[in-house]
């Protein structure tokens, strides 16, 4: 059948379909996305707010939820420095972790010899533990804004680095002997094939990694300190858990998970840009 009989047939059905679909669709995408998340935030925290209540659990051991808005609304000056401290050295140690991360699984996929000498070793280097090579990152880059850079980088690398790597090597064998039949370079096979195939597990190790660089950064602030700087979240729990106050650890602790959201859902928004007009995973999809 002519294409632009196909058009015709299909252009009455849509005109009449849309404006009544869209409510329902509305309607169906709230109670599947979002009622399910909703009743279950209000059922965890009526029953944090009556625990304590109806067991006589004092403040300092488990504080309601009352309390820890009340202590955040008290200390909010502090809470919102100790917030923009840790969303800037997060931001920054994602994106080396991105662009150096990126790079070196360019660099890996381009040569066998050269992931086969390198990639264990980076291996190695994540499963390290963080606390335990604090000491020399301290030593190295001095304490404070620089060394929680490092631990914050140094956290979210692998991710991507992996998914890269796994991208760039799941490039469709029949595409790559097509680029091969046209004597196409290796270069022009990474940038024009092997790359572009590697987005959707380039964007997935974009997610991993953003989550992990606020974690990374709450940590180095505990182990790098603030290096008489302005302490970021982790530096203000440290001071609140001498303090004993458990209210606004609480606070900082909600901060810290609403931080980590914020930058899943921004790098979540920039795969749909990227995937959202070829890639299955991202192409919008009706109820």
């Amino acid at each position: 059948m002519p294409t632009t009989t196909i058009q015709q047939a299909k252009k009455p059905v849509v005109s009449k379909r849309s404006p009544q679909r869209k409510p329902q669709l509305a309607s169906n995408r709230f109670t599947r996305y979002f009622l399910g998340p909703i009743i279950a935030f209000i059922v965890f925290v009526s029953t944090w707010q009556l625990i304590p209540l109806m067991l006589g659990i004092p403040h300092y051991i488990l504080p309601k939820p009352t309390d820890v808005v009340a202590s955040a609304a008290s200390q909010w000056p502090l809470l919102s420095e100790a917030v923009s401290v840790t969303v800037v050295v997060s931001a920054i140690g994602f994106l080396l972790s991105a662009v150096i991360g990126v790079g070196i699984s360019i660099l890996l996929a381009s040569s066998k010899v050269i992931e086969r000498s390198i990639y264990p070793y980076a291996i190695i280097l994540q499963t390290l533990p963080v606390v335990a090579i604090a000491p020399i990152i301290v030593i190295w880059f001095g304490a404070g804004f620089n060394a929680i850079v490092v631990v914050s980088f140094l956290i979210g690398f692998f991710p991507i680095v992996s998914n890269t790597l796994m991208g760039l090597n799941s490039v469709n064998k029949q595409m790559d002997e097509l680029f091969s039949l046209y004597n196409a370079s290796k270069w022009q096979k990474m940038w024009r094939l092997r790359v572009p195939a590697a987005l959707p597990f380039m964007m997935a190790g974009l997610k991993i990694s953003a989550t992990l660089s606020i974690v990374g950064a709450i940590v180095g602030e505990y182990v790098a300190g603030v290096g008489g700087g302005k302490g970021g979240i982790g530096y203000a729990i440290t001071v609140a858990a001498i303090q004993v106050n458990t209210s606004f650890i609480f606070a900082l602790a909600i901060c810290g998970a609403i931080l980590g959201i914020s930058f899943y859902l921004a790098m979540s928004l920039l795969a749909k840009v990227v995937l959202g007009s070829w890639h299955e995973s991202s192409i919008k999809q009706d109820l």
